[in-house]
């Protein structure tokens, strides 16, 4: 079941979701919600079901309950980018950058050119990500990285007003996992789309997440990461958790970071 409506302030709200695959329950009445212009981020252990609730908004996963959805255009429909956690193909395929971003847009094969009008939407695009110099790199080239921003701008092509990311920093090493969420903090601010995304490292949610959803195939607790992911709910979800926030460490701005505040410390009670 879904509806198109919830309440202005936020975009979605999951109400009593429950999942079963197999007669295995993977989601058990999850109610939260997503705060409309937030960075709302997933987060709780292998098998929480973190991946399976962002199916269920997509569409790709029976459920039980209701996924309510708002539009601030007031139309029927949400407008939704999705960015997966990896994109399974043929390295080997002989396939640029620029052919893939035009597939599924224009009407002649690929094999005969791509468009003019198609040429200059994907510059545009890959420009906004600052990855316009691999136009012409072939995909099964591109670093983890490379790909996971190519990925972004395709689905900055569907102007979304909800962005969904599984696994923003998957494939992506430390460094340019921090330059990946700064440039989405930018993308969201200029845009003014919603982020959704299951995230695995904390630091990267204490500091660029705006909300919080700490799930184990039940919501454990939700709100500002700063207050939730507290040792108690840390606890509740990881077992005795030996890499803790540096919550002394993290900026009020959330403007940019350095990298000192996506350190960890190890928790001296443990």
């Amino acid at each position: 079941m879904s509806a198109s409506h919830t309440d202005d302030a936020n975009i979605i709200q999951f109400q009593d979701i429950n999942v079963s695959i197999n007669k295995t329950d993977i989601l058990k009445r999850v109610t939260a919600r997503v705060p409309k212009g937030s960075w709302t981020a997933i987060v709780g252990p292998n098998g929480a079901g973190k991946t399976t609730l962002l199916l269920t908004l997509l569409g790709q996963v029976p459920y039980q309950g209701k996924i309510l959805k708002h539009s601030q255009f007031n139309s029927s429909e949400l407008s939704i980018g999705y960015v997966p956690q990896n994109l399974n193909f043929d390295r080997n395929l002989p396939l640029t950058v620029l052919e893939f971003m035009a597939i599924g847009h224009q009407r002649l094969p690929i094999s005969l050119g791509v468009r003019k009008k198609y040429k200059e939407e994907a510059v545009e695009l890959l420009k906004s990500v600052q990855a316009d110099n691999l136009l012409y790199h072939k995909l099964g080239d591109l670093s983890g990285g490379e790909l996971k921003r190519v990925l972004l701008a395709l689905a900055l092509g569907q102007e979304p007003e909800l962005l969904i990311l599984d696994e923003v920093s998957s494939g992506v090493d430390v460094s340019g996992s921090r330059v990946f969420c700064e440039l989405l903090d930018d993308l969201r601010r200029k845009h003014k789309f919603t982020q959704l995304s299951v995230n695995h490292d904390l630091s990267t949610v204490t500091h660029h997440a705006t909300h919080v959803i700490c799930l184990k195939q039940s919501v454990i607790s939700e709100g500002v990461p700063n207050e939730t992911l507290s040792t108690e709910t840390l606890t509740k979800l990881f077992g005795i958790h030996m890499g803790l926030v540096n919550k002394n460490a993290l900026s009020s701005r959330r403007a940019s970071c350095d990298g000192s505040c996506c350190k960890k410390e190890t928790d001296k009670n443990a």
